[in-house]
């Protein structure tokens, strides 16, 4: 029971994090039916510029908290730059192109950022500053450290924020009256080229707290981190039905609590060799398993006849 307890913790705080990164793919999905293979390399670069800023900050003596506040203050419009630069450059002039063109420019751009990244930076894993103290807190027989509870908390703010923009402003509004149909929407006085720079830009923004998020939890930033993580996430929104808010959500936390109890039970019985080396194969398993049943996801797919 101790096991089960501690993993369904580390779990639930990874995926709190692959569900706020499987927003902005969602997102993009359900406003453009385009998958945004760069949107790993954005959360890559806002947890650069965290480490850049948290490094440079950290010797003045600072409170901690303030210095992560500063650091996510700045990879934050940082992001949304490079998010609004993609969708106007690599994205908007193929938008009309058959579907294969936005998909090969997607990749290309992930590639871009990936070496830009590498130039600015470095190719070495770079350690976060240990700034904050880690408080651990026992719960029943497991332990949860003050960070989980930090990612699990704004994790949870950040997509009942996002859940009250989407369903309750005029905004949101716009954003799902350009995902039903784009050319009504038009008819209807919705500017459809901002309003797709806007989900740009706003997935953008997940993308840097959660790059915070993934920095401050593992303590370290590298130009390729941002892969495997962008691939988990966009498994996720495809496990709870891309296009759907709450299934990108419900896929993000349900991956990263299959990934860790897979982790920690068959490690457990192995030796911890088999469960430590082979962790991201079962959530993978789980996610064809759900495709091969249900091939809309678990909560269906808003958007999927027009795909």
């Amino acid at each position: 029971m101790d096991i089960f307890l501690q993993q369904l913790i580390n779990g639930l705080t990874l995926g709190s994090v692959y569900a706020v990164v499987a927003l902005g793919y969602t997102m993009v999905y359900g406003i453009i039916q385009l998958i945004n293979f760069a949107h790993g390399e954005v959360v890559m670069i806002g947890a650069m510029v965290a480490f850049s800023v948290i490094s440079a900050l950290a010797p003045g003596g600072w409170p901690p908290l303030a210095i992560v506040a500063v650091g996510t203050a700045c990879a934050v419009p940082v992001c949304m730059a490079i998010g609004y630069g993609l969708e106007r450059i690599a994205y908007r002039p193929l938008r009309h192109a058959p579907r294969l063109a936005p998909l090969i420019s997607a990749i290309g751009m992930s590639i871009i950022l990936q070496h830009l990244a590498m130039l600015v930076w470095s190719r070495n894993f770079l350690a976060f500053p240990q700034i904050i103290k880690v408080e651990p807190m026992h719960v029943g027989g497991a332990t949860i450290t003050s960070v989980q509870v930090a990612i699990m908390l704004t994790s949870v703010t950040m997509m009942a924020g996002l859940a009250l923009l989407v369903y309750r402003t005029r905004l949101g509004t716009a954003m799902r009256a350009t995902a039903q149909n784009q050319a009504v929407a038009r008819l209807m006085g919705v500017d459809v080229n901002r309003i797709i720079a806007v989900t740009f830009v706003i997935g953008a923004a997940l993308a840097a707290v959660a790059g915070v998020m993934v920095g401050s939890y593992y303590g370290i930033a590298h130009y390729q981190m941002g892969s495997l993580l962008g691939l988990k996430a966009f498994s996720a929104a495809v496990l709870g039905g891309i296009g759907n808010l709450p299934g990108a959500m419900l896929g993000g936390v349900l991956l990263g609590v299959v990934e860790a109890l897979g982790a920690g039970y068959v490690g457990d019985l192995t030796g911890n060799w088999f469960g430590s080396n082979y962790q991201d194969v079962f959530a993978f398993l789980v996610l064809i398993a759900v495709l091969v049943f249900r091939p809309s996801g678990l909560l269906g797919e808003r958007v999927g006849d027009r795909a």
